[in-house]
């Protein structure tokens, strides 16, 4: 199971963002989770960054940027790997695996796959002590 935030001070604005990201609303998932990403300790910052950058990238993808889409999806790929447990009650398999799917069909040239979710693990609701 993926760890949850052990200091994150805005956990509504986390799951807010998160809702609005799996409903498609991918620029104003970026302004929640941005605000959230501004007020967390550095040990959070590099994997709120991520999220947000997959937002962006996908919000880019939506208005004909697929070069900036790219990049971003690309960056935020980096981002995350760094935290192979997963943080945030998310498993973070899942998700990098549909964003390389995204960054292959965008190299490609390729119809994109379905859009990402971001899935919290049954810890969504409980942080560690």
């Amino acid at each position: 199971m993926a760890a949850f935030f052990r200091f994150l001070v805005d956990l509504p604005g986390y799951q807010r963002g998160i809702e609005l990201f799996n409903r498609g609303e991918f620029f104003d998932a970026h302004e929640v989770l941005e605000d959230v990403w501004r007020a967390a300790p550095a040990e959070e910052k590099k994997f709120l960054q991520g999220l947000i950058q997959i937002a962006v990238g996908l919000h880019h993808y939506s208005t004909g940027n697929k070069v900036g889409a790219r990049s971003l999806l690309a960056r935020a790929d980096k981002n995350l790997s760094i935290y192979r447990q997963g943080l945030g009650g998310l498993e973070l398999t899942t998700l990098r695996a549909g964003l390389a799917e995204w960054i292959k069909a965008l190299d490609n040239g390729h119809a994109t796959p379905s859009l990402p979710r971001i899935e919290l693990t049954s810890a969504k609701s409980k942080p560690e002590a």
